[in-house]
C-alpha cells in the first residue's frame, strides 16, 4: 500500500475553483489522494462562493470543512508539502511562491466566475467548471504515478490542463 499523494490547488481567492477541486478529488479518490486549497494572501476569501456550494451539491460532492485560506498556510511547509502544485487561474500561475520540496506544478486554467454578478450564471459556470475538473481529476488518479519517471508524470499533468 502506498501513502497518500498530496495535491495542493491554488486560485486567486480559494472561494471557488480551488475549493471545488479540493472536494472534487477527495470525493473520487480520497484513499489515493490528500488534497488541499488555498488562494493568495490578502485576495482570499471569508466564505466559500454560493456559486460553488450549488455545484458541489448538485453533482452530490460534499463541501470541505474549511475556510478559505491563502498560500503563506503552506510555505514554509507546515504539516502538508504537496507533491503537485495545481494552479487554476492564469494570473495567480505567476505569482506563486516557491512551494517547499520542488513539487510537480501545472496551471489548468479556469475563467474566474465568482465575478459574476448574475448568481444564475455563476452557478451554472461553476458548475461547468465542477464537470471539466472532475474529467481532469478522475484522468489524473488515473495515472500510474508510483514508479514512474519524474518527467513524464509532471508531462502528465501539465497536458491535463490542455483538456476541454
Amino acid at each position: 500500500m502506498h501513502r497518500k499523494i498530496n495535491v495542493l490547488f491554488v486560485s486567486r481567492r480559494n472561494t471557488l475553483r480551488s475549493v471545488m477541486a479540493q472536494a472534487c478529488l477527495t470525493h473520487i479518490a480520497e484513499k489515493r489522494f490528500h488534497a488541499r486549497s488555498c488562494g493568495q494572501p490578502l485576495r482570499v476569501g471569508a466564505v466559500v462562493d454560493p456559486a460553488a456550494v450549488s455545484a458541489l451539491r448538485t453533482a452530490g460532492i460534499p463541501l470541505p470543512e474549511i475556510k478559505p485560506r491563502g498560500w503563506n498556510e503552506f510555505v514554509p511547509a507546515r504539516g502538508f508539502q504537496a507533491e503537485f502544485v495545481i494552479a487554476l487561474d492564469a494570473d495567480i500561475d505567476r505569482l506563486q511562491p516557491a512551494w517547499p520540496g520542488q513539487p510537480h506544478t501545472a496551471l489548468w486554467a479556469y475563467p474566474d466566475t465568482a465575478v459574476i454578478d448574475d448568481p444564475e450564471e455563476a452557478a451554472h459556470k461553476a458548475l461547468q467548471i465542477l464537470y471539466s475538473l472532475r474529467r481532469r481529476l478522475e484522468l489524473l488518479a488515473s495515472l500510474p504515478l508510483y514508479g514512474s519517471d519524474r518527467e513524464s508524470v509532471r508531462a502528465d499533468i501539465r497536458d491535463l490542463g490542455y483538456m476541454n
